[in-house]
């Protein structure tokens, strides 16, 4: 996923709404708060983001989705290996998370908001956003074959990371490295491997 396409002031204004949405949440950030915390006035916001509050809270998302799978691919790429590509992105999504107090805040204390974007329909279109961002970066570890495999794989952790946000169990603990690596390298890594054609076994005339 591309990042969304900003200009000076509205990136000014995202940090300052995201600066915002992470001390009180969504629902109470207003644009007024965000100019003043932006250090600019009304008019300025509104000429940025024509379409009001909407518009801007939409170019939050994109931009916020674009930096995540930012961070996931560039843990991709350090890998050296499959396993450890699979296992360090979905370890590198759970930290980010982890450290991003305006998600946070929405999972913990407007779930109402949050539990829309995990039903069927939109987390179908966050797992082809995810497939499309990250599948590039696991196809360089399998076969010349490999890309629907790669876009498989890619599916898998994300669906294990959207399912993080609603359900944790101890001995799934993703914010674990060494847990992520155990459940990728049992469980999906072997599903990966090239399937060996089945020989061919004559019979005697």
């Amino acid at each position: 996923m591309p990042p969304a396409v900003t200009t000076p002031t509205q990136e000014r204004a995202l940090d300052a709404a995201l600066e915002l949405v992470g001390r009180w949440g969504l629902t109470k950030t207003t644009l007024a708060d965000v100019a003043r915390t932006a250090g600019m006035g009304r008019a300025t916001l509104y000429r940025a983001f024509p379409g009001g509050r909407d518009e801007l809270v939409v170019l939050l998302g994109q931009r916020e989705v674009a930096c995540f799978l930012d961070v996931v691919a560039r843990a991709m790429d350090a890998a050296p290996d499959l396993t450890a590509a699979l296992a360090d992105g979905l370890h590198a999504a759970v930290a980010h998370l982890e450290h991003h107090q305006a998600a946070r805040f929405v999972l913990e204390h407007e779930p109402e908001l949050a539990v829309p974007v995990l039903g069927f329909t939109e987390m179908e279109r966050l797992l082809i956003v995810a497939r499309r961002a990250l599948a590039p970066h696991v196809v360089a570890h399998l076969p010349a074959d490999g890309a629907e495999r790669a876009g498989w794989a890619v599916e898998w952790i994300a669906r294990m990371f959207l399912s993080s946000l609603v359900t944790t169990t101890p001995e799934f603990d993703l914010s674990d490295r060494a847990t992520c690596h155990r459940l990728v390298s049992r469980y999906l890594t072997p599903a990966l491997a090239p399937v060996a054609p089945t020989p061919t076994v004559r019979t005697p005339a």
